[in-house]
C-alpha cells in the first residue's frame, strides 16, 4: 500500500486482546509496534508479538498502564510516530491525548477537545440538544444535593437513573425506583464518581422501561468526511456492562435504523468528529430513541462491525490519524450477513464475580465465520488487577439464525479449563426462545435469572 504519511511506528498504551488486535493490523500494514506491559503481563501474547516490548511497572494500573510520563518517555526514546490508546485506561483521557499531541506524537483517536467535551455527560447532552439530537429526559445540570435530585426525580417520575457526570462503562449508574432508593444511593454514587472520574458531580435521568441499547459506529477524517458503519445492539448486559452484542439489530425497523444513522451523523458532525467513535442510544418499545453518550474511542465490540462490513477499523484509525481521507464514502459501505459477539470473562457465571487464575487449557475449533480476539492462551494467568475478559468470540453467519447455530456449536466445542468463565451463561442465552426471536431488553439477564450449572 502507499505509505505516504502513514505512521511507521506506534506505541500501544494498553494490554491484552486489544493490544494484540492492534498489533495484527500494524503487522499487515508494515508498521512497527511498541508494547508496554506490567509485571503481571510479561508472558501474555501481546507482549511477545509486538516488535518491541518494555516493562512499565508493577501490576496495579496506577503503577503501570496509567503512568502517562513513563509511557511518553518510552515513546520519545523509541521515536514512535503515534500512540494508540485502545479502549479503557487512557483512551478517553483528554489530558493524555493533549500530552501526546504536545510531545509531537500523533494520538490515534479524536482531538483532545472532543474527548473532553463528550466525556462530560452534562456538556455532551447540551451539545446534542443544540444540534437537534433527542436526549433522554433528565437534569440539564449536575446536582450536588439530595434535595435537588429528589425534586428532579419527582418532576420526571420514577424510576430514574442516577449517573456520574463524567462516567462511562456502567460505572456510577444506579436505578432508583423511588425516593427512598434515591436517598440511599446518592452519597455512594457521588463517592464512586469521585473515585473513578475525579468529579463527584451526578445527574438524574428518566429511566426508560424495557429499553434497548443500540449504538451507531461513526468514523471521521481530517477532511470533514464522516460516515456511519451501521448499528450494534448491545442490550444484553450485566451490571450495566455489555456481554453480548450483535448487528444488525433484530429489534429495529429499517425506517428507525435510517433515522438513527442520520441522527448519529448529525451528532458526530456537531463536534467535527475525527477517527473512530460511537453514538450510543437508548430505544424504547415504540422505537423512540434518545442520545445516551458518545464514546470517543474504538469500542470493545468493534469486530461485530468489521464482520458485517468486511472492513478493518484499526486500519481506518491509522489512516485517519495519518491525515488520509476515509477509504470509502457512505454509499460504498455495505452490510453483509449477521454477527454476534460474546465477551468471554473469567468470572463466576452465577454471581458475575471475577474468577482470576491460570488457564490450564484454552482451545477452540477454527471454522468459517468464527473469530476469536484473545488476550490469553493456554498456560497464561488471568490477573486480578485488570478487567477479567479472556477473549471476544465473534460469530458471523449469512442470517441471524445461522450465526446463532454456529455460536452454539462453538461453545459446545470450546475447551476451557482452570478457571470459571461465563461460557455456560452463553449456552443458556443461545437456547433461550426470547433471545432467538430477538425479543430482549437491557433487563434480559436480570429477568431471566438463568440457572447456570
Amino acid at each position: 500500500m502507499e505509505r505516504g504519511s502513514i505512521v511507521r511506528k506506534i506505541l500501544i498504551a494498553n494490554r491484552g486482546e486489544i493490544a494484540l488486535r492492534i498489533i495484527k493490523t500494524c503487522r499487515e500494514m508494515g508498521i512497527e509496534t511498541v508494547a508496554v506491559y506490567s509485571d503481571a503481563d510479561k508472558d501474555l501474547p501481546f507482549a511477545k508479538e509486538a516488535t518491541f516490548a518494555f516493562n512499565i511497572g508493577e501490576p496495579p494500573v496506577n503503577k503501570s498502564y496509567l503512568k502517562t510520563d513513563t509511557i511518553l518517555e518510552i515513546a520519545k526514546r523509541e521515536k514512535v510516530d503515534g500512540i494508540h490508546p485502545g479502549y479503557g485506561f487512557l483512551s478517553e483521557n483528554a489530558s493524555f491525548a493533549r500530552a501526546v499531541k504536545n510531545a509531537g506524537i500523533t494520538f490515534i483517536g479524536p482531538d483532545p477537545e472532543t474527548i473532553e467535551m463528550m466525556g462530560d455527560k452534562i456538556v455532551s447532552r447540551k451539545t446534542m440538544m443544540e444540534a437537534g439530537v433527542p436526549v433522554v429526559p433528565g437534569s440539564g445540570e449536575g446536582t450536588s444535593t439530595l434535595e435537588e435530585a429528589c425534586k428532579l426525580a419527582d418532576l420526571m417520575g420514577y424510576p430514574v437513573m442516577l449517573k456520574a457526570s463524567g462516567g462511562g462503562g456502567g460505572i456510577g449508574m444506579v436505578r432508583c425506583e423511588n425516593e427512598q432508593a434515591l436517598a440511599k444511593s446518592f452519597d455512594s454514587t457521588k463517592t464512586r464518581a469521585k473515585a473513578y472520574f475525579g468529579s463527584d458531580e451526578v445527574f438524574v435521568e428518566k429511566y426508560i422501561q424495557n429499553a434497548r441499547h443500540v449504538e451507531i459506529q461513526v468514523f471521521g477524517d481530517n477532511h470533514g468526511n464522516i460516515v456511519h458503519l451501521f448499528e450494534r445492539d448491545c442490550s444484553i448486559q450485566r451490571r450495566h456492562q455489555k456481554v453480548v452484542e450483535e448487528s444488525p439489530s433484530p429489534f429495529l425497523s429499517e425506517q428507525t435504523k435510517q433515522k438513527m444513522y442520520e441522527t448519529a451523523l448529525t451528532a458526530a458532525a456537531a463536534v467535527q468528529y475525527k477517527n473512530a467513535g460511537t453514538i450510543e442510544f437508548i430505544v424504547d418499545e415504540e422505537e423512540n430513541f434518545y442520545f445516551l453518550e458518545m464514546n470517543t474511542r474504538l469500542q470493545v465490540e468493534h469486530p461485530v462491525t468489521e464482520q458485517i462490513t468486511g472492513l478493518d477499523l484499526v486500519k481506518w484509525q491509522l489512516l485517519a490519524a495519518s491525515g488520509e481521507k476515509l477509504p470509502l464514502s457512505q454509499n460504498d459501505i455495505k452490510q453483509q450477513g449477521h454477527s454476534i459477539e460474546f465477551r468471554l470473562y473469567a468470572e463466576d457465571p452465577k454471581t458475575f464475580l471475577p474468577s482470576p487464575g491460570k488457564l490450564s487449557m484454552f482451545e477452540w475449533v477454527a471454522s468459517p465465520g468464527v473469530r476469536v480476539d484473545y488476550g490469553y492462551v493456554s498456560g497464561t494467568t488471568v490477573s486480578p488487577f485488570y478487567d477479567p475478559m479472556v477473549a471476544k468470540c465473534i460469530i458471523h453467519g449469512e442470517t441471524r439464525l445461522e450465526a446463532i447455530e454456529k455460536a452454539v456449536q462453538f461453545f459446545d466445542e470450546l475447551n476451557l479449563e482452570g478457571i470459571k468463565t461465563n461460557a455456560p451463561l452463553f449456552k443458556e442465552i443461545l437456547k433461550d426462545e426470547d433471545f432467538r426471536k430477538g425479543n430482549y431488553s437491557t433487563a434480559f439477564l436480570t429477568e431471566k435469572a438463568f440457572a447456570v450449572k
